[in-house]
């Protein structure tokens, strides 16, 4: 079983759905504290870390083989504190940031939290140094997005990301991350010819196999 640390509920249908594609059999716990995201964004991730541990404990009580944190913002603290636990602890959006690498040394990175950002870049710049490529990140916050979404409106919010993702040009970059896991149905809605990542799915793979093998 594979618990995931959700900072919105309309996560849950998402991976549902990846998980009844890509991974049938394997059973899914949803935990979702949306004042996490809210108290992070505002006073920074280290006023939550404990709050995040103990959303972990909770993983754990509830007899899971891992636990994935689907929530860009705070995943770096979710998986500092992993290492003390005792099951695999995974950040959604790591094997994503691998493949922006690997696309090539100039990366854009869209956000539509503004406390994103700077944990995105760095963990680019973390997977960059463990492959010994050259990056170079810029960052684009997408500007009156994330209201759409709190409203409840995604799909409006995602036509809003894939309109800023069209916007970025090939001359500029060489892929496109789309930092939260929120955005990812702008994925589909797209016209530009440069790559555009999103973290739900390879983040569930990599979760998925560390609950099988336990790492």
């Amino acid at each position: 079983m594979l618990a995931l640390l959700h900072t919105s509920p309309a996560h849950i249908p998402v991976f549902d759905a990846l998980r009844d594609g890509d991974h049938p059999g394997l059973r899914l716990c949803h935990l979702v504290d949306e004042d996490l995201l809210e108290r992070a964004g505002r006073h920074g991730v280290d006023a939550v870390t404990d709050d995040v541990r103990a959303a972990l404990d909770r993983a754990v009580a509830t007899g899971a083989h891992a636990v994935l944190c689907t929530c860009s913002t705070i995943g770096g603290a979710a998986e500092d504190l992993g290492a003390d636990a005792v099951v695999p602890v995974l950040r959604v959006d790591r094997p994503m940031a691998a493949a922006a690498v690997a696309a090539g040394p100039r990366v854009t990175v869209l956000a539509t939290v503004a406390a994103t950002l700077r944990p995105t870049v760095d963990l680019i710049e973390q997977e960059a140094a463990r492959s010994g490529r050259p990056v170079s990140v810029r960052t684009r916050l997408v500007d009156g997005a994330w209201r759409h979404f709190a409203s409840g409106d995604t799909n409006a919010y995602a036509r809003h990301v894939a309109a800023a993702a069209d916007a970025v040009t090939a001359t500029e970059t060489d892929v496109i991350v789309l930092a939260q896991a929120s955005m990812a149905p702008a994925q589909r809605l797209t016209d530009t010819t440069l790559p555009v990542l999103s973290s739900p799915r390879p983040g569930l793979a990599a979760a998925a196999l560390a609950a099988v093998s336990g790492h």
